[in-house]
């Protein structure tokens, strides 16, 4: 019986471990795009940190739009787009 109580119990963590798992792959989202095709990017920084910019601008080779900019609890949040390229 208590052998059965074991495993019993396994089974539960194991199962509850697969359903976070599970749902934790629903909190992610498709990337989000502006209007003209663009898509935008998240980056977080420490606020008064020029982290976030710089972040941006080596991911644009140095040409992007702020979409959004937030701070809260310490923590910039800056949304993105890199300026399109001239054909």
């Amino acid at each position: 019986m208590k052998r059965l109580s074991f495993f019993a119990r396994r089974s539960s963590v194991v199962l509850a471990v697969g359903a976070i798992v599970a749902l934790g792959g629903c909190s992610s989202s498709a990337p989000l795009f502006l209007p003209d095709g663009r898509a935008t990017t998240l980056v977080q920084c420490p606020v008064g940190s020029d982290s976030c910019s710089q972040q941006a601008a080596a991911s644009c080779n140095g040409a992007f739009d702020v979409v959004r900019q937030s701070s809260e609890g310490g923590t910039l949040s800056l949304i993105y787009a890199c300026r399109a390229t001239a054909k």
